[in-house]
């Protein structure tokens, strides 16, 4: 598969209260910067965001608001697995210690999506980026 040019989006959920506005920045800074370093990706294509549910919202095990993180980054199909594997770590671990709370709570998933799904400015991923994938591909 070839590799392609990404376009990282990232979505944290967090329960409403449990941390502050500064934890908030200082989380969606350091997952963006780290996001833009796994994949090797320009930081001005990073869009990260946070959505807060409220506690009664939100069940982890049957219990009721306990915190337990979770995200979703996308990505465009064809990274490398040990890249995505990569990525699964290192968010986590940027959640771990910005929000302090237990690893073992912190779940994360990647969704890869194809090129001509993907669009950038009203235009498929496949043809915005088509230079910079050929470029990349190119040795």
């Amino acid at each position: 598969m070839p590799t392609v040019i990404g376009m990282p989006i990232l979505e944290v959920h967090l329960i409403e209260g449990s941390h502050t506005g500064e934890q908030h920045r200082a989380l969606l800074a350091a997952l963006g910067t780290r996001y833009a370093e796994v994949l090797d990706s320009p930081p001005e294509r990073i869009r990260a965001h946070l959505t807060l549910h409220r506690r009664e919202h939100w069940v982890t095990g049957g219990v009721p608001g306990v915190d337990a993180p979770y995200f979703t980054a996308i990505v465009l199909a064809g990274r490398p697995v040990e890249q995505r594997h990569r990525l699964l770590g290192a968010l986590t671990d940027i959640i771990v210690d910005v929000l302090g709370v237990d690893r073992a709570s912190v779940r994360g998933r990647i969704v890869p999506v194809d090129p001509d799904d993907w669009g950038i400015g009203g235009v498929p991923a496949s043809a915005a980026r088509r230079g910079e994938i050929a470029a990349r591909a190119t040795p």
